[in-house]
């Protein structure tokens, strides 16, 4: 069977496969310790379970408004107006099959043949095949450690053509966890306006961030910069519902019509009964995020101080969200005992599973192959283990 020419110019996500292969080991009874998830390994919250059961009991499991139903547009406005500051109706407002789905379905509304999308990396992995999908092209901006991960004003401005449609802004960051300060974005947003570009800003781990960091949305910095930007976030890292999959898009109406129509003609509508248990997430109570984030400090300074401690890498502290992305090509061009030369992320990441049970991300797979991913959304006991292992890897390095 003859495949159309555009699956080919795209990867399937690296993240899932590591994910996939460490299961499959633990299956057969090894013991491997997951570096890789990109979830929370807290339960969703029972009061948000309990929503979703009593829609169930009620049956609502019919079809429902393919941008979600009007109380969950309302919700969602309340949110960005209550912990953003930003104002927007419901004709403004789009739910989707989660955040991924919603980036997808912008990409498919808003990108053509020609536009250049611009993406700082180290990026998530599936912004520049979205693009791709589209028939954009991605330009990838490189940022480096030594700036926290973080691209500039200045490379923004210079990155910038006739061709350039939109910038990707995800902060907090997978997979740096690095996250842009009010300073920072202030600067990006006049180039863009400036420029007259779009940005689209995910901001998915807005409710993960440490040390008294103050989120701030891009959109938040005037009416120029808003109806620039391309708001999209969800609930499946806040409220640990990966697998409900929510997530939305604020933006501009004709926009948001152009992806309705996309919508209607392939998935239709959120899960009905998971619009019921996402409206009573986003107007409960959500102290439990405090006792979370906390957790995840403990988890994200271990991590930090013992891979710092690891001769030949260096990892910096993340601000926000829930991985660390520590520093291995000082170990390149070495060999492992069995006489394997490690020289990219991707022949490291091989060693710590076959020969250390230990899964982590390439960073290659992020645009970054000097580096590792590692998330600590796992028990602090796996985190030891894990580490403990890593060390052991490196020091077993010739």
């Amino acid at each position: 069977m003859k495949l159309a020419g555009r699956v080919g110019k795209i990867k399937p996500s690296p993240t899932l496969a590591i994910t996939s292969k460490a299961k499959a080991m633990k299956a057969q009874g090894v013991d491997v310790v997951g570096f890789g998830a990109g979830e929370p390994d807290f339960d969703t919250p029972d009061h948000i379970k309990e929503a979703a059961k009593k829609a169930l009991d009620e049956g609502y499991t019919k079809y429902t408004p393919v941008p979600g139903s009007p109380e969950l547009k309302d919700a969602v406005i309340a949110k960005l107006k209550r912990d953003n500051g930003l104002e927007y109706g419901r004709e403004n407002i789009i739910v989707s099959l989660g955040a991924k789905h919603s980036i997808y379905n912008v990409a498919q509304a808003f990108f053509e043949r020609g536009d250049e999308v611009i993406i700082p990396a180290p990026y998530w992995v599936s912004y520049p095949d979205i693009v791709l999908l589209a028939g954009g092209t991605p330009v990838i901006v490189e940022t480096t450690q030594k700036n926290g991960f973080k691209m500039t004003a200045a490379q923004l401005n210079k990155s910038i053509t006739s061709k350039t449609k939109c910038v990707v802004l995800n902060s907090p960051s997978n997979p740096t966890g690095s996250a842009y300060t009010r300073p920072e974005l202030k600067k990006l947003a006049d180039v863009i306006v400036r420029r007259d570009i779009t940005v689209l800003s995910d901001e998915i781990y807005e409710k993960i961030v440490y040390d008294g960091f103050e989120f701030s949305s891009i959109a938040s910095f005037g009416p120029e910069i808003k109806k620039r930007t391309i708001l999209v976030n969800g609930l499946s890292k806040a409220f640990s519902m990966t697998g409900w999959r929510i997530g939305y898009v604020a933006a501009d109406k004709d926009l948001v019509a152009a992806m309705n129509n996309i919508q209607s003609q392939s998935t239709s509508n959120p899960v009905s009964f998971c619009d019921k248990a996402a409206i009573t997430a986003l107007n409960g109570p959500q102290d439990f995020m405090k006792t979370w984030v906390e957790e995840f400090d403990k988890r994200r300074r271990y991590m930090v101080d013992r891979l710092n401690s690891i001769p030949g890498v260096s990892c910096l502290l993340p601000q926000g969200a829930f991985y660390v992305f520590p520093n291995f090509s000082k170990l390149y061009r070495k060999k492992t005992p069995s006489g394997k030369k490690i020289g990219n992320s991707t022949e490291l990441a091989a060693y710590l599973l076959e020969e250390h049970k230990v899964a982590a991300v390439p960073g290659v797979a992020f645009g970054a192959d000097a580096c590792q991913r590692l998330s600590y959304a796992m028990s602090m006991a796996n985190i030891v283990k894990g580490i403990d292992r890593i060390e052991a890897a490196v020091q077993a390095l010739r």
